[in-house]
């Protein structure tokens, strides 16, 4: 599913995992409209920063009147492809996958973090 955001309103896809090639327990949070990845000790503190990132991301580009391209960008095909397992699966693999999700946005509506 690829969203069509504009400055007043739209959706955000998010995982937030922990990379299981990786030998340090690291969580990460992406968001993958908006390139943006955020990492962090625990899944929650991944998700939180992940969440921050996003608002201060949405409200510098809703302040510069910038060009909806900016959120809308293509994501890292990595990242495509776990979105496309968890959506056709329908479930999360115990111990990588915390959670993913549909994030709504809007003009003026903070990000729930």
């Amino acid at each position: 599913m690829k969203c069509k955001n504009t400055l007043q309103k739209g959706k955000m896809r998010y995982i937030i995992f922990r990379d299981k090639k990786d030998k340090k327990d690291i969580w990460y949070g992406v968001g993958l409209e908006f390139n943006i990845v955020e990492s962090g000790d625990t899944p929650r503190e991944a998700m939180l920063l992940l969440f921050e990132a996003v608002t201060g991301y949405v409200e510098s580009a809703q302040k510069i009147k910038a060009r909806p391209h900016i959120l809308n960008q293509k994501s890292d095909r990595e990242y495509e492809e776990m979105w496309e397992y968890l959506e056709q699966n329908k479930e999360v693999p115990t111990g990588e996958v915390f959670s993913f999700g549909n994030l709504n946005i809007r003009k003026g509506v903070s990000i729930p973090v």
